[in-house]
């Protein structure tokens, strides 16, 4: 019975729990990290919770978050600087999103990947983007009116936007890790940049104006070769960039009418094939996108109900995803970076001869041979089929 006692109790002992746990008010929470160059090595900003705004049942004039930031030679040593500004111990397991200064994305982004794939607080879920022509600090300082962190503010944004308009793509650390260190494909992150005064979009007073005096908004896709930060491409080109990827679910596009009028399609479906090949011994790649779309707007007489005239919307629809195809390669090819993974689709289709194209990639890319081929599909003109602009602009007429 005395030995049956001792085991229960030795068993009790290791099964008890919250032998680590720490208490809210003894601890930080970050929901944003930022990381700048510094003349030193590195500038790394947080962006933590202040909990009694965040869920206290009453409520100040108080920001919901506050930022901390210092500078070391590393970025691990600009981390633990941090306990000299910060009250208390701070926690990365929260990261929503991490925002590297364009200054530092064009020097290279590489000795900071070490640190944020080592720190074991770290999971690699979080959203990692480039901040445009201000620094990362500044960017993740600003205070959003819908959302009570800029953190949440942004990656909401990335996601929403990758889903229904297609010109940014989420990017999270496993996949740039991949991007930066495989053979035949480039990375890319999200650029963000900032509308009117960040300075004075740090204070609370930013959040309680019909229009906030500064602004987050996504920009684009930032172009890298190896770690560093080539350049960008514009709104078009990066829509591009995701039609090849097959990274598009729905989006807006739209084609000119007959009479200097436009016709806007939803486009609710996506699918791209894309093949490496060779032709007369160089490398080729072929590439097709199927898309489904409906007819969102017109502003130009048409009838709907003509297969000739959708027959034309159709074939100008195409002609437009062509378009926005090739802009997006040609970007990629000024930039000499192969941010599509052309190269891996040569090597899955013909690795002997990726072996020996592969350490002149770099030099080939840009002169690439890359066919496009778009399909449009036109799947529901909407609740009408006759155009409202059309009996508009016959009344007008009418009544001159």
């Amino acid at each position: 019975m005395r030995k049956l006692l001792i085991m229960f109790l030795f068993i009790a002992l290791l099964l008890t729990g919250c032998w680590s746990a720490q208490e809210l008010s003894d601890i930080t929470l970050a929901t944003a990290m930022a990381i700048d160059t510094a003349d030193d090595g590195f500038t790394m900003t947080l962006q933590v919770l202040n909990p009694n705004e965040i869920a206290g049942d009453q409520r100040s004039d108080k920001s919901t978050i506050s930022t901390y930031s210092a500078s070391g030679n590393t970025v691990f040593e600009a981390n633990r600087r941090l306990t000299q500004a910060l009250p208390r111990r701070v926690h990365l397991s929260h990261l929503q999103l991490i925002v590297f200064g364009e200054e530092l994305a064009k020097e290279g982004i590489g000795r900071t990947l070490d640190y944020l794939i080592r720190d074991h607080e770290l999971r690699t879920d979080f959203t990692i983007t480039i901040a445009q022509k201000i620094t990362g600090r500044e960017l993740i300082s600003v205070l959003t009116p819908l959302e009570e962190t800029p953190a949440t503010k942004i990656t909401s944004s990335i996601e929403s936007s990758e889903d229904f308009w297609a010109p940014t793509k989420e990017v999270k650390l496993d996949e740039l890790i991949e991007s930066v260190t495989s053979e035949g494909k480039e990375a890319i992150l999200t650029g963000i940049h900032v509308t009117g005064d960040p300075e004075a979009g740090q204070k609370k007073t930013n959040t309680q104006q019909t229009v906030p005096t500064a602004q987050i908004y996504l920009d684009g896709i930032g172009v890298f070769k190896g770690d560093k930060l080539q350049g960008w491409m514009n709104e078009q080109e990066s829509k591009g960039f995701n039609y090849i990827t097959d990274n598009v679910s729905n989006t807006l596009s739209w084609v000119e009418c007959n009479d200097e009028g436009r016709l806007s399609l939803e486009i609710t479906d996506s699918k791209t094939t894309a093949q490496g090949d060779y032709q007369n011994g160089d490398p080729v790649i072929n590439i097709k996108v199927d898309v489904q779309a409906n007819i969102g707007e017109v502003e130009c007489a048409i009838d709907l109900n003509d297969p000739h005239e959708l027959q034309l919307i159709q074939q100008k629809a195409e002609e437009r995803t062509n378009q926005i195809l090739k802009a997006s390669i040609m970007k990629a090819q000024e930039f000499g970076s192969d941010i599509f993974g052309f190269g891996n689709m040569i090597k899955r289709a013909k690795p002997k001869e990726w072996e020996k194209v592969k350490e002149n990639w770099s030099t080939i890319f840009p002169n690439l041979q890359v066919n496009v081929q778009s399909k449009v599909e036109m799947k529901q003109s909407g609740m009408i089929n006759k155009p409202i602009y059309d009996t508009i602009k016959k009344k007008n007429q009418t009544e001159e």
